[in-house]
């Protein structure tokens, strides 16, 4: 059973992240921002931003891994293990320090974002 992101849901290369940022759809709430794009690969694809000064690597390196596990739980998005042709989402998180200090947070904010795109 799969208990991670895989490689290809996760996006890393520096032009997808500038095309999310310059072209995307951006949904807010207190302490956090999600912006979408529609990607046309039959899948969506993730990228957690934490803002600038946000705490010490350790707060960082948890909270990435706690968005990726909300955004792995979700059950609205399209897998990467069934693609739908030409549908599919990239989707950056940005989360500012202070505003979202535990899980429950996290999740509640973040679920509220991601209906808000309809990831359908």
């Amino acid at each position: 059973m799969r208990r991670s992101l895989t490689k290809t849901e996760i996006i890393r290369r520096k032009e997808d992240i500038n095309r999310i940022f310059r072209d995307g759809r951006s949904y807010h709430m207190p302490g956090m921002r999600l912006i979408s794009l529609d990607n046309g690969l039959g899948f969506d694809r993730f990228i957690i931003i934490p803002a600038k000064h946000y705490g010490r690597a350790v707060d960082r390196n948890l909270l990435r891994r706690r968005a990726k596990e909300i955004f792995r739980c979700y059950d609205k998005r399209i897998s990467s293990f069934e693609p739908v042709e030409g549908k599919g989402h990239d989707l950056a998180l940005i989360v500012y320090p202070g505003k979202v200090s535990d899980f429950s947070l996290l999740e509640s904010g973040f679920i509220k974002l991601l209906d808000r795109t309809s990831l359908r």
